[in-house]
């Protein structure tokens, strides 16, 4: 087991991009877009927390942690406009950014984290 997998951060984005996945499957054709880029950057963020993880400085896994909550914050407008065309409920819209706010709050706690540890510049 590669040590990212035991952060519950990452436990909880994976199921994330697993849970919007199965929900995008059976989208009309005309939206395939919406699902693809909804994909695409829930995916993102499990991905960007793994190769954070594998980095050797602090600096580059910051960095990593904080592309990954962009791509949160990324699917935020995207569920909304998923809601306006009606192609999901306002419960799993609700339910949806639920998860990404816990998620966010977790990557902005690891950031922090690497912040703190960082040494002082010495000017």
């Amino acid at each position: 087991m590669f040590l990212f997998e035991k952060l519950e951060v990452y436990q909880k984005a994976l199921a994330f991009a697993e849970r919007v996945s199965n929900q995008t499957t059976d989208f009309p054709r005309g939206s395939w877009y919406l699902a693809d880029q909804l994909n695409r950057a829930s995916l993102s963020i499990s991905l960007n927390i793994a190769e954070g993880n594998g980095r050797w400085t602090a600096a580059d896994r910051r960095n990593f942690f904080g592309i990954a909550r962009g791509s949160v914050h990324e699917c935020v407008p995207l569920i909304e406009l998923c809601r306006r065309r009606g192609l999901i409920t306002e419960k799993l819209c609700g339910d949806l950014k639920d998860e990404l706010r816990v998620i966010a709050k977790m990557l902005s706690g690891l950031i922090g984290h690497i912040q703190k540890k960082r040494p002082s510049s010495v000017t």
